[in-house]
């Protein structure tokens, strides 16, 4: 076996030294930085391996040819104990470096490229692709990226607790499941206020269409079901929640219908489940924030792809009363660039959900925005936006930026930012009363609700 680690190690120093020289050559810089962790990794494996040879063959200094350390420390002394200490005392320095390499270089490139392999390698030609998702800092960013999402082992709690909820039959008479909806056959579930009667002749309660994210390429509808019960008590209000086509399934335009779809449903159903058709608001969160404001621009805006009637979206878009962003991107040129400091664009889904960077003007809110006329300009309702200063995903600036837009373009926003929440926080926290932000996030959302429906 050290025979075999010797000649394996050896070999593989030599390839890679060799391999990482030939890479500085072509590549530039990149490369050479690449042909140096290329080479100095070859030959702390070779060194590894002719350790091995030395611990295979029993001992015999013959079979540690290079080490030089060892040459000299035994080269002088004759006892066997001696030997064994000097032995032990290479095999540290050696190992040491190993560890770290593995550690420092070895498990970064592992887990950026595993990452690139799943999600997507750059939009590079040929092999430039590679070369560029080699590059030392991309790897470094991509990495970190990655790790950072293992603070969501902490929601495993959270994860069993809304599981058993919408597994549990007995749960039923809160909610209905699986409603469908759509030209694509999608499901809503809709949420009962609890202090409201159902039947016919009742009073009515408004509606809330909550959109949930995922980065425009996963997400559920189940995973929200605590949210909506906890959304139907806190605002006295029918909550739907809907599911909408992700990418690859659907592009931004598709997933702007379903959500088109949902608010057509909505008029459609209002007597049978005793909810106020005229007295809508729309809450998402970061995409789905995004997607909602996008929703009511294209409905102002009378946009043909939506396939509705043009009656139809005048009447959908008087009654909606407001949004509510939760953290929401409202300039995907702006995202993007974030995406790129980060290192994340090329494994992220939103660049293919746009179809490409030359429609990012198209499905930003914000350009939309800046597109309005006059008569456009008041029929946008009132928009107000939450987000939190420690949200590194999407940055407050996002909502901050937005909200200064809406003001200048004389829509009515409110902006709260809210201090040590993250991205995550701002909809997780939501969903039992327990949560740390639990209280302070509803607070805010409830304002805003009551000033949207004229209740303050």
């Amino acid at each position: 076996m050290g025979l075999y680690w010797g000649c394996a190690g050896a070999v593989l120093g030599l390839y890679w030294g060799c391999d990482g020289a030939i890479l500085g050559m072509c590549w530039g810089c990149d490369g050479a930085i690449l042909g140096l962790y290329w080479g100095c990794t070859g030959a702390v494996l070779g060194g590894w391996g002719w350790m091995s040879v030395w611990r295979g063959g029993g001992g015999n200094t013959e079979t540690v040819e290079g080490l030089g350390a060892w040459q000299d420390c035994a080269g002088g002394m004759g006892a066997l104990g001696t030997r064994r200490q000097c032995m032990a005392s290479l095999k540290h320095r050696i190992s040491m470096p190993v560890v770290a390499g593995v550690l420092l270089v070895g498990v970064p490139y592992s887990i950026s490229l595993a990452a690139q392999w799943l999600y997507g390698w750059p939009n590079k030609p040929g092999c430039r692709k590679y070369i560029e998702a080699l590059k030392p800092r991309r790897i470094y960013c991509l990495t970190r990226a990655v790790l950072e999402t293992l603070k969501y082992l902490q929601y495993g709690k959270l994860y069993f607790q809304w599981k058993l909820w919408y597994k549990n039959v007995e749960n039923r008479k809160h909610y209905e499941k699986g409603i469908t909806f759509g030209r694509r056959s999608n499901k809503l579930d809709l949420y009962y206020c609890p202090t409201a009667g159902r039947g016919a002749g009742e009073k009515t309660v408004p509606l809330v269409v909550f959109i949930y994210g995922g980065a425009w390429g996963s997400g559920d509808r189940s995973i929200y079901c605590l949210l909506a019960r906890r959304m139907a008590e806190e605002l006295g209000a029918t909550v739907v929640c809907p599911d909408y086509c992700t990418y690859p399934k659907g592009n931004v335009l598709c997933m702007v219908q379903d959500i088109t779809d949902c608010l057509v449903w909505a008029r459609e159903n209002d007597k049978k489940f005793n909810f106020d058709k005229d007295n809508i608001v729309l809450i998402g969160h970061s995409a789905g924030a995004h997607l909602s404001a996008l929703a009511i621009l294209f409905l102002i805006d009378g946009r043909d792809e939506l396939f509705v009637e043009a009656g139809v979206q005048r009447d959908i878009t008087k009654a909606i009363r407001g949004l509510i962003g939760l953290s929401g991107v409202y300039n995907i040129l702006d995202h993007y660039e974030h995406e790129q400091m980060r290192a994340v664009e090329y494994v992220s889904t939103m660049h293919k959900a746009m179809n490409g960077v030359h429609n990012f003007p198209y499905y930003s809110p914000e350009h939309i925005l800046n597109t309005f006329s006059g008569d456009k300009l008041e029929r946008v309702p009132p928009i107000s936006l939450l987000h939190g200063t420690n949200d590194i995903i999407v940055p407050a600036e996002s909502s901050s930026k937005f909200s200064e837009l809406l003001t200048s373009r004389s829509v009515k926003a409110s902006l709260y930012l809210l201090p040590n929440i993250d991205h995550t926080e701002i909809v997780t926290d939501l969903m039992v009363p327990d949560r740390r932000f639990y209280h302070a996030v509803y607070s805010c959302i409830k304002r805003e609700y009551n000033k949207l429906l004229g209740v303050c």
